[in-house]
């Protein structure tokens, strides 16, 4: 293959443009193009002539692979000869006509019908109609004899991307290293060798009758240095160029590096979320919520000052951290979305195991026919060795207010009551607060 451009989309599926020479005569002649897709979205194939002219007259798509159930399929009616295999061991010759492939059925020459007989069987010319590759096949007409370039495109199923990050964080959890990486997954039935690689990151509509290529050039802006990927804007879309050549064989996974820094900023929260237990019942014996282990954030921005910038494809991102002894151990993972520059990421990890909450309700009485008031209690207890930050959440709900709290609070939204404090190295603290709701 030469001049080949790949340009591989989230969902699954490719837009292959190659450019190949081609020795067409003048009039109307066949062409035929191998080597492509397996998987190929017919109704997607689009060519033209980078030299003279040259009219498409019917373009098809031919991919009834030799295999031995295909030639089976095939030979139906045919004569066949059977290396039979006798259940004493000995073997014989059986020749006769394949009625079906389905076991397969023979009528021998000596009138035995032969129900899936065991053994080799041989067929005396392949029959017409099976190819050893898919093929595009063209009829076309030229005026002018000779050599032409001519480019090919399609969509094709069968091959896509993700991307997936590591995020490595110090001891001290401030700061961390991240690598980010795009796994192909090519199933698609064709290997492309040295290829120009682009991905395309973006949730791209895709209607349920499949659209011609447009073989028109695009146009790209935006341009973004210094990664093995070089990030352009694409419409309301980024798309990701691999500045070099690389080749995807078919049945293959492979990792290519998108990004890396070793100085992201990076925070950490600890959230009590009362929605969590708040509408189910607590554990047998219990009184309250119950234990709640904190759910643990790690949280740092996707710009400069951290080293990226780079609008980041949706992915997995695995967060790891090394012990004592410098043996690094994962700490959890997640999902972001497509996050662009400037944007925060947070990223839920696991449950703390030593900051634990019990939240109870010890008042409740109705104020009017329309309005209640709640007194709540939550303890939080920090059984670590350092100091830790933490945050609650309380869910809300009609029309409400704080009477009193013995915390700061704020409202974070029309339906969430937040406190964020600090809780001393092997100390508790009490959160006690009063909610009028009226409705």
């Amino acid at each position: 293959m030469s001049d080949l451009e790949i340009t591989i989309y989230n969902d699954d599926f490719a837009l292959v443009k190659d450019t190949r020479r081609l020795n067409v005569p003048a009039g109307v002649s066949t062409v035929d193009v191998q080597d492509v897709a397996a998987r190929i979205e017919p109704s997607s194939v689009a060519m033209r002539s980078l030299g003279p002219s040259m009219m498409v007259l019917e373009q098809n798509y031919q991919y009834d692979l030799m295999s031995p159930e295909a030639i089976l399929r095939k030979a139906i009616g045919q004569r066949v000869r059977f290396n039979r295999v006798l259940p004493d061991g000995r073997s014989e010759f059986v020749d006769g006509v394949l009625l079906s492939d389905n076991g397969p059925i023979v009528s021998t020459d000596g009138g035995r019908i032969l129900l899936s007989p065991s053994g080799e069987i041989e067929i005396a010319s392949i029959p017409e109609g099976l190819i050893s590759r898919p093929t595009l096949h063209w009829l076309v007409s030229s005026d002018e004899p000779g050599e032409r370039d001519v480019e090919i495109g399609y969509l094709t199923q069968g091959i896509g991307w993700t991307a997936n990050y590591v995020l490595t964080l110090p001891d001290d959890a401030t700061g961390g290293n991240i690598q980010g990486w795009i796994t192909l997954r090519n199933e698609s039935g064709a290997a492309y060798r040295d290829a120009r690689l682009k991905m395309l990151a973006g949730e791209v509509n895709r209607a349920r009758r499949y659209q011609a290529v447009d073989m028109a050039p695009m146009v790209f802006a935006e341009r973004a240095a210094g990664y093995a990927f070089e990030e352009e804007t694409l419409f309301e879309y980024h798309l990701y160029t691999l500045q070099r050549p690389t080749t995807i064989l078919d049945r293959e996974i492979k990792q290519v590096g998108l990004l890396g820094s070793d100085r992201v900023a990076v925070g950490k929260r600890l959230v009590f979320d009362s929605l969590v237990r708040r509408h189910g019942y607590p554990d047998e014996g219990e009184i309250g919520s119950g234990v709640v282990n904190a759910q643990v954030r790690i949280e740092f921005t996707n710009d400069e000052a951290s080293g990226l910038g780079i609008p980041m494809p949706k992915g997995q991102i695995k967060v790891y951290q090394r012990d004592r002894s410098g043996s690094v151990q994962m700490l959890g993972e997640d999902e972001i979305g497509h996050t662009a520059r400037g944007e925060r990421i947070s990223l839920v990890v696991g449950r703390a195991f030593d900051v634990v909450a019990e939240r109870r309700q010890v008042g409740f009485r109705r104020l009017a026919k329309n309005a209640v008031r709640e007194e709540v209690e939550i303890k939080v207890r920090n059984r670590k060795d350092t100091t830790e930050r933490v945050q609650i959440l309380e869910r809300m709900m009609a029309d409400w207010s704080i009477a009193s709290a013995n915390y700061t609070w704020e409202k974070a939204d029309a339906f969430t009551l937040r406190f964020e404090f600090d809780v001393g190295a092997g100390q508790e603290a009490t959160v006690l607060y009063s909610a009028e709701f009226r409705w």
